[in-house]
């Protein structure tokens, strides 16, 4: 969803994947580039080259650290998730050298005003039309077999879980 609502609003969006055969789903959705995920993996030092105005980083752990170390002077990163896990390897550098910005995204505790201003965002940037592209509705009876879709990598975009079938 990210690499769509930035896209529409203008911004030249890279996504990072470890599946190449994502990427024309990935360029529909408004990326105009790749990054390869294995080379966000890798421990690198605390600055790097300066590559990213700003992120959305869904991965955490050492993604976030490198993310974070290539950020533009006044950058900011948005974390919203950990699966690559919740440890930072990181230092002070990128924040007081360079004035990046670490964004949490807290969805569980964010008030019911904060979260109406979120989906009244969502509904201005969001194109619509490739809601279809990115969901996919499953019933909760193959909730098992999804689930190892997920854990395998097998799944883009989002499933919605139709808990009455």
């Amino acid at each position: 969803m990210a690499v769509a609502i930035l896209a529409k609003r203008g911004y030249k969006v890279i996504a990072s994947t470890g599946r190449p055969e994502t990427h024309d789903y990935l360029k529909n959705l408004g990326a105009s580039g790749f990054i390869d995920r294995a080379a966000l993996q890798e421990k690198g030092p605390h600055l790097q080259k300066e590559r990213w105005a700003g992120a959305v980083d869904a991965v955490g752990g050492q993604t976030l650290a490198n993310v974070i170390a290539q950020t533009m002077r006044n950058g900011v990163v948005a974390a919203c998730g950990l699966a690559g896990g919740s440890d930072l390897p990181s230092s002070v550098f990128p924040f007081i050298l360079r004035g990046v910005s670490l964004l949490g995204v807290d969805s569980v505790m964010a008030s019911r005003a904060q979260r109406e201003k979120a989906w009244a965002r969502l509904e201005q940037d969001l194109p619509h039309a490739l809601l279809k592209t990115i969901t996919r509705v499953e019933p909760m009876s193959n909730i098992f077999a999804l689930a190892e879709e997920i854990v395998s990598g097998r799944i883009q975009g989002r499933v919605v879980i139709d808990v009455k079938r």
